[in-house]
C-alpha cells in the first residue's frame, strides 16, 4: 500500500514536470514565432535608420534644414556650363566639410535627376568587393528616401566581387552624410513634411525653404515620414570595401551598363583626403592627389593610393567614378573647394588631427568631342608595337597605309615606354609634319631606340614593355600663365634658340604647383634660368593630349 502510494506520487510528479516542459516549449515556440514575424516585418518595410544622426550632422529637421540652406548660402561656385555627371564630396561631420560639400551640391540645385548613385568607402566593417543596398528606404531628419530597385537588380551579383553585405552599412557614415543635401537641392523646391519628433509632436515646415543660421547641434528626434518618397528621385547606395583594380573597373562596366544612354543619373563619390597630424603635409599630399583628378587618372590614382603617396579613404569609390565618366564621355574635372580641418577650425597647428576635404564636379564641356575612338586607340598601339618589333628584327620601317580620316589628320605625338612601372624611352614631335598614324610609327622607334636617356630596347625585352601613346592638339600661343591649367595643359616654352616642354601628365605624376612646373621647365627642358617664363620675351603655348596606354585599353575590354 505503502510502496502503491509512492508510485502514484512519482507519476503525478512526473505529469507536473512534463505539463511545465510542455508549457516552456510552447511559450519558447510562441517568442521564436513573434520574433520571426517581427523581425519579417521589419525586413519587409525595410527602411534604413540614420547611424549619425545627432553627430555628424543635426537630427532635428528644423535645424539641418537651416544649416545647410547657410552653408549653400555661403558657397560660390564658379558655374559649371556643361552637364553634371558627378560630384566627389566629403563625409566629414558636417561642421568640419558641409561648407566644401556645398560647393558641389549648389551647381546641381534643381537639376532633373532621377537616379542618384552614391558611393562611400567602408569604414567599420572589413570586407572585399563592393556591397549595394538592394531595395527599401534610407532615412534622413528631412524624410525617406526610396531605393532604386529595378537599377540596383541590374548590378547585384553580376560579379562574384559585387554582392549585398549588410554589415558594410550598419555602422556606415560616408553614403548617409551625402543624402541630406541631395534633398535639399533635388528635392523640386516644392515639398512641405509633416514632421514628427520628440520635441515636437506635429509641426508643418518646408524641406526646401531658406533658413537662417543653424544653431549647435542638439539632441532630438528625427523625421518620421512613414516610408512615404516625397522626391521625384531615388537612390543607388554603395558601400566598397577593399578593392582591386579590376573590381573597380567592373563595377563601372556594370554602372555604365545599366545607366545606357540615360541623362538623368548622377554619381557621388563619398570621399575625405589627407588625414594626419601635419597641416603642411595635408596641403602637399592633397595637391598632388588633386592632380591626379584633373587628370582624371583613374590607374595611377589607384596606383599612389597603394603606394601611400596619395591619400582618399573614398579612393576606391573615386577610381570607379573616373574610370565610368570617362567611358562615358564626361572628362572634365573641376575642383570647386578645397581645405583642412585646421583651416576650418583656424587651429594651424603642428600635431593636431587633419583632415582634408574637397569638392569637384565632373561634367563635359559643350562641344568637346574625343579626338580618338576607342577603336582608332588602339589601332595606334598595335601600330607602335608592330613598328618597334619590325624595327628590331629588320633594321626598317613599318611599311603600311591608313585610310582611317582621323589617323591620317597630321597631328603631333608622344610615344612613352615603361618596364615594370620604369620609364625606358620617351620621344615625340610636338607639331605635326605628317599623319598621325606615321608619326605615332616614327616616334616609337625614337623611343625604343633613339632615347639619349636611355640603352637600345633589346627585342627580348620587347614583351615586357607597356606604350603609351599622347596624341597631341594643335599648339596654342597664351599671353599668362594664369591660363594653364595644370594636369590638363601641357606646355611648351621658347625664348631666343632655347625651349623646353612638358606633357600634361608630367603635372600629375610630380604633384609641382604652377610655379615649380613652370620653374623646372625653364631649368630642366629649355635651359634657361628657372623665373625666365615671367619674362615677357618667353613664349609660352599650351595644348592638350589624349594619353591612353596597352594596360588601360586591356583594363576596358
Amino acid at each position: 500500500m505503502k510502496a502503491s502510494g509512492i508510485k502514484r506520487k512519482a507519476k503525478s510528479a512526473k505529469r507536473k514536470v512534463e505539463t511545465q516542459n510542455l508549457k516552456f516549449l510552447v511559450l519558447s515556440f510562441s517568442f521564436a514565432f513573434f520574433a520571426l514575424h517581427f523581425t519579417l516585418l521589419c525586413f519587409a518595410e525595410n527602411i534604413k535608420q540614420p547611424n549619425v544622426a545627432g553627430s555628424f550632422y543635426p537630427d532635428n529637421p528644423q535645424e539641418l534644414s537651416q544649416m545647410i540652406d547657410t552653408f549653400l548660402d555661403a558657397a560660390k561656385p564658379q558655374a559649371e556650363e556643361g552637364n553634371i555627371f558627378a560630384l566627389i564630396s566629403p563625409h566629414a561631420g558636417y561642421g568640419f566639410s558641409g561648407g566644401v560639400a556645398a560647393f558641389g551640391y549648389k551647381l546641381i540645385k534643381d537639376k532633373p535627376y532621377k537616379t542618384v548613385i552614391v558611393i562611400g568607402p567602408s569604414h567599420n566593417y572589413g570586407f572585399s568587393g563592393v556591397s549595394i543596398y538592394p531595395e527599401g528606404t534610407f532615412r534622413t531628419p528631412l524624410g525617406d528616401l526610396e531605393i532604386d530597385k529595378e537599377f540596383t537588380q541590374k548590378l547585384l551579383y553580376k560579379d562574384k566581387d559585387i554582392l549585398f553585405e549588410l554589415g558594410a552599412f550598419a555602422k556606415e557614415h560616408s553614403v548617409e552624410v551625402q543624402l541630406p543635401f541631395l534633398q535639399k537641392v533635388l528635392s523640386n523646391g516644392s515639398t512641405t513634411l509633416t514632421i514628427s519628433t520628440e520635441r515636437s509632436r506635429s509641426a508643418n515646415f518646408s524641406a526646401t525653404k531658406n533658413g537662417g543660421p543653424a544653431s549647435a547641434i542638439k539632441s532630438g528626434g528625427y523625421a518620421n515620414i512613414g516610408g512615404v518618397n516625397h522626391y521625384g528621385w531615388k537612390i543607388v547606395p554603395i558601400v566598397m570595401g577593399d578593392c582591386s583594380l579590376l573590381t573597380c573597373q567592373k563595377l563601372a562596366d556594370l554602372l555604365k551598363e545599366a545607366i545606357g544612354n540615360r541623362n538623368d543619373v548622377l554619381v557621388v563619390a563619398s570621399t575625405d583626403m589627407y588625414h594626419g597630424y601635419d597641416y603642411e603635409e595635408s596641403e602637399i599630399i592633397d595637391n598632388l592627389t588633386l592632380s591626379y583628378l584633373k587628370n582624371m587618372d583613374a590607374q595611377g590614382l589607384y596606383n599612389g593610393l597603394r603606394e601611400g603617396k596619395l591619400q582618399l579613404c573614398g579612393g576606391f569609390p573615386v577610381v570607379s567614378i573616373l574610370i565610368l565618366a570617362k567611358e562615358l564621355g564626361h572628362n572634365k574635372l573641376s575642383v570647386l573647394q578645397h581645405t583642412n580641418s585646421c583651416v576650418v577650425t583656424g587651429k594651424m597647428i603642428k600635431g593636431i588631427w587633419t583632415v582634408g576635404y574637397a569638392s569637384c564636379v565632373i561634367d563635359q564641356e559643350k562641344g568637346e568631342i574625343a579626338m580618338l575612338s576607342k577603336e582608332e586607340r588602339q589601332k595606334l598601339l598595335v601600330i607602335a608595337r608592330n613598328s618597334i618589333q619590325t624595327y628590331l628584327k629588320t633594321g626598317k620601317k613599318l611599311e603600311l597605309a591608313e585610310a582611317d580620316p582621323v589617323l591620317i589628320k597630321e597631328m603631333g605625338a608622344f610615344v612613352t615606354l615603361h618596364k615594370h612601372g620604369e620609364l625606358r624611352g620617351c620621344i615625340g614631335n610636338l607639331i605635326g609634319q605628317q599623319p598621325l598614324y606615321l608619326t605615332v610609327r616614327d616616334m616609337a622607334v625614337e623611343a625604343a631606340v633613339g632615347d639619349p636617356r636611355f640603352s637600345p630596347v633589346t627585342l627580348e625585352e620587347l614583351k615586357d614593355i607597356e606604350i603609351e601613346i599622347s596624341a597631341l592638339s594643335p599648339l596654342k600661343r597664351i599671353e599668362s600663365a594664369d591660363e594653364i591649367k595644370m594636369g590638363i595643359h601641357g606646355v611648351l616654352l621658347r625664348r631666343g634658340f632655347n625651349s623646353g616642354v612638358f606633357l600634361p601628365q608630367v603635372a600629375t605624376e610630380t604633384g609641382w604647383s604652377k610655379e615649380e612646373f613652370l620653374s623646372q621647365l625653364c631649368s630642366q627642358k629649355a635651359g634657361l634660368p628657372p623665373l625666365a617664363w615671367k619674362d615677357k620675351s618667353t613664349e609660352i603655348y599650351i595644348f592638350t593630349a589624349e594619353v591612353f596606354s596597352e594596360k588601360e585599353i586591356k583594363a576596358s575590354e
